[in-house]
């Protein structure tokens, strides 16, 4: 049977009514992508020189419930809402690890060669970053919550500390993801000056190596130090 036979079999009304599901299926609105991508918002920050070491930026740990490309938005203080129409360009993960790459690669002039061959005898700081809270608050707020930690490959140098960074956000949704760019700005400033301090401590000297590998072949422990007051500052 043809489709002109379905409907007039089917009557006006209901035929009518076919019509409008499909009108209203047709005019749904597309779903509008967004990153964190592009210059950081915080021009102000800039490296002259390029650094005299490499960074390694891992790839970034994220909450399971906002790990999708919906944007995850809180509704209430105990419920969620996934926007279908409202999406990240990629994964949350992978846009707040290309945004922090971006902004350290300019803040210290340094180049992140994670996964990438590099020379061999120069520095290298390996950070490790784990969102523990990444809330999007449309009209309210964006905030980003993270455990990060910083390594000196040469210098056995490490520090992990805990970044909180909160953003004030206006209606919409754009206004809710440059809110997250800023949180992410915040949140590079701070592991910034982490990555200063281990660069800053001494590598171990030489005599106190060779005795250490006279008496066994045990790992060297790392050298703990403490979090910079410009990454306690920013987790305020």
């Amino acid at each position: 049977m043809s489709l002109a036979g379905i409907f007039k079999a089917a009557g006006g009304a209901s035929t009518l009514a076919f019509v409008a599901a499909l009108a209203a299926c047709s005019s749904s609105p597309p779903a509008r992508f967004y990153t964190l991508g592009g210059a950081s918002s915080d021009n102000a920050v800039r490296t002259a020189a390029p650094a005299s070491f490499y960074l390694e930026l891992a790839p970034v740990d994220m909450p399971p419930q906002v790990a999708k490309n919906q944007m995850v938005v809180q509704d209430g203080a105990a419920q969620v809402r996934v926007l279908e129409d409202q999406r990240w360009a990629s994964l949350p993960a992978d846009e707040v690890r290309r945004a922090l790459s971006a902004d350290l690669s300019q803040q210290l002039g340094a180049i992140d060669v994670y996964g990438t061959p590099y020379p061999e005898g120069v520095a290298v700081y390996r950070v490790k970053v784990n969102v523990q809270r990444f809330e999007s608050s449309p009209g309210k707020r964006a905030l980003i919550d993270a455990v990060w930690s910083v390594r000196g490959v040469s210098n056995q140098a490490v520090l992990t500390c805990r970044t909180l960074a909160e953003q004030p956000v206006a209606d919409g949704y754009d206004a809710l993801v440059a809110g997250h760019r800023q949180a992410v700005d915040a949140l590079a400033a701070a592991i910034s000056a982490g990555v200063k301090t281990v660069s800053s401590a001494p590598a171990p000297s030489t005599a106190a190596a060779s005795a250490k590998g006279a008496k066994a072949a045990m790992p060297t422990p790392p050298r703990v130090l403490p979090c910079p007051v410009a990454a306690l500052s920013a987790a305020q």
